[in-house]
């Protein structure tokens, strides 16, 4: 049998818990559309239960990132704050500044280098490599960054991860990630990694801080939910941290963890948690109230 509580609803357990820390990209959008139901339930908590902190692997800072929740349909009163693996990655590079960097990111990343005084260059003269994302990820792979990552590995320069995701989903379609780069530049032999975002410990101690100023006050892990889809990410995350979990099946897993109607298969769930030596304290389809 599993040994997560499936719910139908965050409604079942809410009082149990003072804060939420909530994922977002497979939660409450998919990169093209909001998921109301998901927005309504934060929304819910926030205004009856406490704090509703989104924890976002997104490779930029949140002031930019929430414009785009904007965009998408998410009302800003699901949410009290927000932290990204931009923001941690900031402090990162900040340390490392004038660099210069190898900088791989798309265009519309590079919100995440304004002020530090960074200079940057190529893999052959950099300092470090600051990798945010594929720079076309549209239509390129971490295959296309496999050269320049072997000119960097030669000279064992660290890289900075601004978001370990490996890939996620776009609408109905995967897209690579920063993860997938700097799996690639440690199979190549190159220089330490450093993990910015989930689920490294940096990103949790920053949402935490967060969240206990909200409260007003120190914050009990056990009085702690997070809220997630991703198995490298949020549920290794938070089970690193001693938090609970709740997992959302029908995010980037779900053709494993959801039955062909769209409902929640405990079963496949299971197994994806065993699978990655993981567990869940509930597991529920889509997150609703």
């Amino acid at each position: 049998m599993p040994d997560f509580t499936p719910l139908h609803g965050l409604s079942a357990v809410a009082d149990r818990y003072d804060a939420l820390l909530c994922d977002v990209w497979g939660v409450i959008h998919n990169g093209v559309i909001s998921f109301p139901e998901a927005c309504a339930a934060l929304q819910r908590f926030r205004e009856e239960v406490g704090p509703v902190v989104l924890i976002s692997n997104s490779p930029r800072p949140s002031d930019d990132v929430v414009h785009q929740l904007d965009s998408l349909g998410v009302p800003r009163a699901a949410f009290s704050a927000f932290v990204t693996s931009g923001d941690v990655t900031r402090d990162e590079l900040r340390k490392l500044a004038p660099g210069p960097a190898f900088a791989i990111s798309a265009a519309r990343e590079q919100s995440i280098y304004a002020g530090l005084g960074l200079a940057f260059a190529g893999p052959d003269e950099a300092a470090f490599i600051s990798c945010t994302g594929l720079r076309e990820d549209d239509w390129e792979t971490p295959e296309d960054y496999r050269a320049e990552l072997t000119v960097a590995a030669a000279r064992k320069i660290p890289l900075i991860c601004a978001n370990p995701d490996r890939i996620v989903q776009r609408g109905d379609t995967l897209i690579w990630c920063a993860g997938a780069l700097a799996d690639l530049y440690e199979e190549l032999g190159g220089g330490p990694v450093t993990i910015a975002g989930k689920p490294a410990p940096a990103i949790y101690d920053r949402t935490l801080a967060v969240a206990e100023g909200l409260l007003g006050r120190p914050l009990a892990r056990e009085r702690v939910l997070c809220i997630g889809d991703g198995l490298p990410t949020d549920v290794k995350g938070a089970n690193d941290q001693g938090l609970d979990l709740l997992y959302v099946a029908a995010g980037i897993h779900a053709a494993e963890a959801l039955t062909a109607e769209g409902a929640l298969d405990p079963q496949g769930v299971a197994g994806l948690l065993e699978r990655a030596g993981a567990h869940a304290a509930y597991a529920t389809a889509g997150l609703r109230w």
